[in-house]
């Protein structure tokens, strides 16, 4: 075992060897290959083939400067993409309250003060008192 284990490694000496992108490029491939046994998406077994090749290709490339630049180049769109989505995720969090709540609860308004008031949904016919000036009305939540 030790003896294969001398061999690879000369084998691979002067080569470029396994990086982020060449792991991400892996589970990109293993992926595409479990979305290909999904009728009418049979195309992604040859994306993920090719992928694989690429992927090979840049770990046994003795090109290392070029394979280095790609990595750097994987980093930055990979910081770009999870910025964007991390944005992404503020801007949704700053919708306003009304919104997000407006599936879990009805708005109404008082027809004697204009106070608007917060029921849950689902409760059916309900008879809703306001807060503000005791008035009592029917509604459907």
């Amino acid at each position: 075992m030790n003896n294969f284990r001398d061999k690879f490694q000369k084998f691979m000496y002067g080569r470029y060897g396994v990086d982020e992108y060449s792991r991400f490029l892996s589970r990109l491939v293993i992926v595409l290959l479990l979305l290909a046994f999904i009728p009418y998406l049979q195309i992604l077994e040859l994306v993920a083939l090719v992928l694989m090749g690429y992927s090979f290709y840049r770990i046994f490339s003795r090109k290392i400067a070029a394979r280095a630049q790609e990595n750097q180049n994987y980093f930055r769109f990979r910081q770009k993409t999870t910025a964007f989505f991390r944005n992404l995720g503020t801007k949704i969090s700053r919708i306003p309250k009304r919104i997000r709540e407006a599936r879990l609860y009805h708005i109404y308004k008082c027809p004697g003060c204009a106070q608007k008031i917060r029921i849950p949904r689902g409760k059916g016919h309900i008879i809703v008192r306001c807060p503000r000036c005791g008035r009592e009305f029917e509604e459907h939540s």
